[in-house]
């Protein structure tokens, strides 16, 4: 089987502040670094990583050319990603000593990939493949209804939260998964808890408290590994990839998610994005 991503594709610049800026402060960074990223690169790449067969469909500019080139490195299909006549994406991150984090996004191509470069992806997809969206890209919905009508499993990564674009997206789900915040503004927006949605299976994130899956058994929790944490980014797109890419391998969903639990809290102890997204190998290797 395989994974189709239509997925952000960004530029990261990340930049060490000594805490996160409050309204009208201006800091000095102690450090700047740029990396690939973006939701959807770092689900790409942790899947592929995580030893899925892994289809990335989206859009940069032609500054973006690297980014690309990056993705096919990692081991990530990139024959339906378009180049186009404006600006790749890009992400400001700045992280605190605690590795908590405040991003600011410019969209770019990311708003405008465009809908034959979706439909010639799904021309190549097959049933019982995965088609996975997220809300750092445009053609969500329409993404949704023809992974829906072509017979595959799809599942949507509510972030950055938008209760509109997640209600759209909803009756064609599989598998959704957010984070306690985005989750209690979903429930403020439907009357639904996770539980009460009309989806197979839903994931809730709770950072350091670890995650909830809410399957056709009721409600289960999965403890956090404690570490050190030096940097958050990118951490709950790490856990994303690889309970997908588990999931794709036949996983059940309870071992697709320890499985993830230990790649997450791997990849809070790294500075970066998507280059520093651990593989397979490391993961099971990783000792509690």
């Amino acid at each position: 089987m395989a994974i189709w991503n239509l997925g952000s594709i960004n530029a990261d610049f990340v930049y060490r502040v000594p805490h996160l800026p409050t309204p009208g402060e201006t800091l000095s960074s102690t450090k700047r670094e740029v990396f690939l990223g973006g939701k959807g690169t770092n689900m790409s790449v942790a899947s592929a990583r995580a030893a899925a067969r892994v289809y990335h469909i989206g859009a940069v500019g032609e500054d973006g050319r690297w980014a690309v080139d990056r993705l096919l490195e990692y081991g990530v299909d990139t024959r339906n990603i378009a180049v186009l006549d404006t600006e790749t994406a890009q992400a400001i991150i700045m992280v605190d000593p605690k590795g908590e984090n405040a991003i600011v996004l410019h969209p770019g191509a990311n708003a405008k990939i465009p809908q034959v470069t979706l439909q010639a992806a799904m021309a190549e997809a097959e049933t019982g493949d995965w088609l996975v969206i997220q809300n750092e890209t445009n053609l969500q919905r329409t993404a949704a209804e023809m992974g829906k009508k072509l017979g595959l499993k799809v599942a949507y990564a509510a972030a950055p939260f938008d209760a509109d674009r997640v209600q759209a997206v909803l009756p064609y789900l599989d598998f959704l998964i957010l984070n306690a915040v985005e989750a209690e503004q979903l429930q403020n927006a439907t009357g639904q808890t996770p539980d009460d949605l009309s989806v197979r299976d839903v994931i809730v994130t709770c950072g350091a408290d670890g995650a909830d899956w809410y399957g056709t058994g009721g409600k289960e929790h999965f403890p956090a590994i404690k570490v050190d944490p030096v940097d958050t980014t990118g951490a709950g797109d790490t856990f994303t990839g690889y309970v997908l890419a588990g999931l794709d391998r036949g996983m059940p969903m309870a071992q697709a998610i320890k499985q993830a639990t230990k790649a997450g809290a791997l990849m809070v102890t790294r500075h970066g994005t998507a280059d520093v997204i651990p593989d397979l190998s490391e993961v099971q290797a990783f000792q509690l």
